[in-house]
C-alpha cells in the first residue's frame, strides 16, 4: 500500500510537465522517488546488487532518452510514469534475462547468518531461497512478472496491471496461479528430500 504524499511533493505527473517545461532536476526527483522499486526488480534478474544496480542505471537511462518524446504524448491525457517505467525496467530485465544470466546468486550460499542462526540453519535458509527460486524460474511468464511486481516490487494488483497492460482480474488470477504453483512445487521437493 502506497502512502500519500505530502502536501508540498508533486506528483508524478506535476513532474512529467515541469521536466517537459525544462526543469531538468524534475526527472532526478522521478529517479530518486522510484529508485528503490527499479531496484528491487532488477535484483530478481541479476546476479549481483552491483548487477541489478547497473540494469535499474540502464532503465532510467532509457526513460530520459525517450522521456521528451512519450511525455509530449501524454500532455493530452493522464501520465502514467510509474507504469511506463516499470515497463522499461522489466524489457530491460527480460533481456537481461535472455542473455543467460538471469538468478545466477541461486548459487550463492549467503556470506553472512542471520542473528542468533546457526551455520546449519543458514545454510538450510540458503537451500530453501534457492530451491524458491529455482521454482520461480519453472513459471510461465507471465505468472513470473506478476508474482514478481507483486512480492518484489510490493505492487498493488492495480498498478501491475497497468504496468503489464492486462486487466486487475488477469493480475489476481495469475498470481493466485502462481502461488498455487510454488507452493505445489516446493511440496514435492519436500517429498523427494525425506528419505
Amino acid at each position: 500500500m502506497r502512502l500519500a504524499r505530502a502536501a508540498t511533493e508533486p506528483s508524478d505527473e506535476e513532474l512529467c510537465r515541469a521536466f517537459l517545461a525544462g526543469d531538468e532536476a524534475a526527472f532526478g526527483t522521478l529517479v530518486d522517488r522510484h529508485r528503490a522499486l527499479v531496484f528491487s526488480l532488477m535484483r530478481r534478474y541479476a546476479s549481483s546488487p552491483e548487477d541489478a544496480a547497473d540494469l535499474a542505471q540502464q532503465a532510467f537511462l532509457r526513460a530520459l532518452e525517450a522521456s521528451n518524446r512519450v511525455f509530449s504524448r501524454w500532455l493530452s491525457g493522464p501520465m502514467p510514469f510509474r507504469a511506463w517505467l516499470i515497463r522499461i525496467a522489466l524489457n530491460l530485465a527480460k533481456n537481461h534475462a535472455r542473455q543467460g544470466r538471469r538468478w545466477l546468486r541461486a548459487v550463492e550460499v549467503p556470506e553472512t547468518e542471520a542473528p542468533g542462526e546457526s551455520a546449519q540453519e543458514s545454510l538450510e535458509r540458503a537451500e530453501r531461497e534457492r530451491a524458491v527460486r529455482a521454482a520461480v524460474l519453472t513459471l510461465p511468464r507471465r505468472q513470473r512478472e506478476v508474482l514478481t511486481l507483486r512480492v518484489d516490487a510490493g505492487l498493488g494488483f492495480r498498478d501491475i496491471a497497468e504496468s503489464l497492460g492486462i486487466t486487475e482480474t488477469n493480475a489476481k488470477v495469475n498470481f493466485h496461479h502462481a502461488v498455487k504453483r510454488l507452493r505445489e512445487h516446493m511440496a514435492e521437493t519436500s517429498e523427494e528430500e525425506r528419505p
